[in-house]
């Protein structure tokens, strides 16, 4: 058997009255009473350091709380094989890779292992994202699948590198629906019927419920961050897409302008992303000697709750991705009533309205000019963050989008 996910925090519909509303929680009890009793397992490849992980931890406790016997587990794989996979997540977004048959064997031979320990006892399977997605083609050359299995993309599809892409699409078109964030997402032709159901946050998960304000100012404090100054965040994994280095030279052409601004940069280090070490590294040589500059990840013990407070100390958050799947951060951000300046691209378009919860921008140049702007109008700010926080409210909290996702194995 694969390994299982610990889940450790409860959670109850009932407590997302406050936040979501009451049509919201009533509309997700009624797509989960046909599904009472049934079996979901949910499959990644990893418990820890990104959105899928979050979105995991929080979803898993509340379909158990529906009646629903949720299982969350764990694809198991060797540094080559999340080496090759990170390459597959680049050109799977339209990077050039040195792609061989190598690492096609590779990939297959690692899943093929966790194929043999899968138990398909389940009537719905989740997969996410392309590690794990060959599961289904052992299963099914082996006798071994049950139920209906769907697969969950969510990075953008839409120009992949066409080699890699048709190594995948094979696997891909075993899945009785994929889910994408975005309908420009989706290859064009895929034989699985495709869903679109765009990301959400959890509002009472601990990277997001209500801190006390001198709480926050007693976390960043104790990080060296100055709480009297200006703050700009932007909370990412550390990979060439959500361009750590253009954020710090929009940082400092914005610095410029307001010299007591202070940059953060989070990120945490994932085992199934060794990529994340390089760009690491780059984003410490780029940010120099500057004091101002605090690059953290959570080596460092900065969590969720830590994370929380960096993003309510904030004057601006920022997601200045240059390829998007969706990009959680933002909406964090807007949910504790920030402004969010985010790169124009994927689901950063669907999350922001320009010009209401905050800006989108194509350059470093672009978005030091909008930094400039905002650290220097809280009026603005103020009026930003509430428009941002409604429009999380209304279309991006974890109720809607798992009664997206009920809603969508009850028609399969």
């Amino acid at each position: 058997m694969l390994r299982s996910v610990p889940i450790p925090d409860q959670r109850r519909l009932e407590d997302f009255r406050d936040p979501a509303g009451d049509e919201a929680v009533e509309r997700l009890r009624e797509a989960a009473a046909p599904l009472k009793g049934s079996r979901l397992v949910q499959v990644s490849s990893t418990s820890f350091g990104g959105g899928v992980s979050e979105l995991l931890y929080s979803q898993i406790a509340l379909l158990q709380d529906l009646g629903i016997e949720a299982d969350w587990q764990l694809l198991e794989g060797s540094e080559e094989f999340f080496t090759v996979t990170k390459l597959v997540h680049n050109a799977l977004q339209g990077m050039p890779v040195p792609w061989t048959a190598a690492f096609e064997d590779a990939y297959l031979d690692q899943v093929r292992l966790n194929a043999e320990r899968f138990e398909p006892d389940a009537d719905f399977v989740f997969v996410h994202d392309p590690q794990p997605v060959a599961l289904l083609t052992f299963l099914e050359e082996s006798g071994r699948r049950t139920g209906r299995w769907a697969w969950r993309c969510h990075i953008d599809l839409s120009q992949p590198m066409e080699q890699v892409w048709s190594f995948f699409a094979l696997h891909v078109a075993r899945y009785d629906a994929a889910v994408f964030t975005l309908q420009d997402f989706a290859k064009p032709g895929m034989a699985s019927r495709v869903s679109i159901i765009p990301p959400s946050i959890d509002p009472l998960s601990p990277k997001n419920a209500y801190l006390d304000p001198e709480a926050v100012r007693e976390i960043v404090t104790a990080y060296g961050v100055d709480a009297e100054r200006p703050v700009v965040t932007q909370v990412s994994r550390f990979d060439p897409w959500k361009d750590p280095l253009g954020v710090i030279d929009a940082f400092r052409e914005a610095k410029e302008e307001v010299p007591g601004a202070q940059l953060i940069l989070v990120g945490s280090m994932a085992h199934d992303d060794p990529e994340a070490w390089h760009f690491l590294e780059l984003a410490q040589e780029h940010s120099g000697d500057d004091p101002d500059i605090h690059i953290l990840t959570n080596l460092q013990d900065v969590g969720p709750v830590v994370v929380n407070a960096f993003q309510r100390a904030s004057d601006v958050v920022v997601q200045k991705s240059i390829r998007e799947g969706f990009g959680l951060t933002v909406s964090e951000g807007m949910w504790k009533e920030r402004p969010v300046i985010g790169g124009n691209v994927g689901g950063i378009r669907l999350q922001i309205e320009d010009g209401v919860c905050g800006y989108l921008v194509d350059s470093p140049g672009e978005c030091a000019r909008r930094l400039v702007e905002l650290l220097g109008d809280a009026r603005q700010r103020e009026e930003m963050g509430r428009a941002g926080r409604a429009r999380v409210r209304d279309r991006f909290l974890i109720v809607r989008e798992l009664t997206d996702y009920l809603t969508l194995l009850a028609s399969l």
